[in-house]
């Protein structure tokens, strides 16, 4: 099973759990994740990206200060901002945050339901699956010379058949590069590539 294929299995199964939506940042680096993910209401995702809550919320502080899982009622890190109060007027009543992995790399997810609490049973199962969304998304620490030469050619502004010349290889194998640093790297384009080897300082 790829690693593609294997987010997409992990994510329909959170899916069933959390009826209310959920959202996950894996490998949380440098302020940024390698890769997120979120079905919450539209209009409460507005609301939080226009606010900048991510800079506020307590369920994304309390991952950064503590491992494990908790229910949103028992985090008692001070909301302010009544975010998760908010949260409610969106059907998001009862949730539940989850932390993984080092402070370097960091993934935090939470998950939310209208209608009771979760069950610890299920909020056993939600953490197994952030744990495994973490573990098979594990960033790449170094990339092959080739890898690296073909994705500076492009950052360099040269367009494929000018990195190949430069290379001196064959445009398909230029190709053939930058297809596996976008796989090592969960890249959906050659720029996403280049920007995540820039962040993980690969190249």
């Amino acid at each position: 099973m790829s690693v593609r294929s294997g987010i997409d299995l992990f994510t329909n199964k959170l899916a069933q759990l959390a009826p209310g939506g959920f959202f996950f940042a894996l490998h949380i680096r440098f302020a940024l994740p390698l890769l997120h993910h979120q079905t919450y209401p539209q209009g409460w995702t507005d609301l939080y990206t226009e606010e900048a809550y991510a800079l506020r919320d307590p369920i994304i502080a309390w991952g950064f200060s503590r491992l494990g899982t908790s229910r949103w009622s028992e985090i008692d890190i001070p909301d302010p901002f009544d975010i998760i109060g908010q949260a409610r007027e969106f059907d998001m009543v009862y949730g539940v945050a989850i932390s993984c992995g080092p402070m370097k790399s960091r993934t935090i997810a939470s998950a939310s339901r209208a209608d009771r609490e979760f069950t610890d049973d299920e909020i056993a199962k939600i953490a197994r699956i952030i744990e495994q969304l973490h573990n098979i998304t594990e960033p790449p620490k170094s990339l092959t010379k080739a890898q690296i030469e073909a994705l500076k050619c492009i950052a360099s502004g040269d367009r494929h058949a000018a990195a190949a010349a430069r290379l001196k290889i064959s445009e398909s194998a230029l190709k053939a590069r930058l297809s596996s640093a976008r796989t090592a790297l969960l890249a959906r384009t050659t720029a996403e590539a280049i920007q995540r080897a820039r962040d993980y300082r690969l190249m």
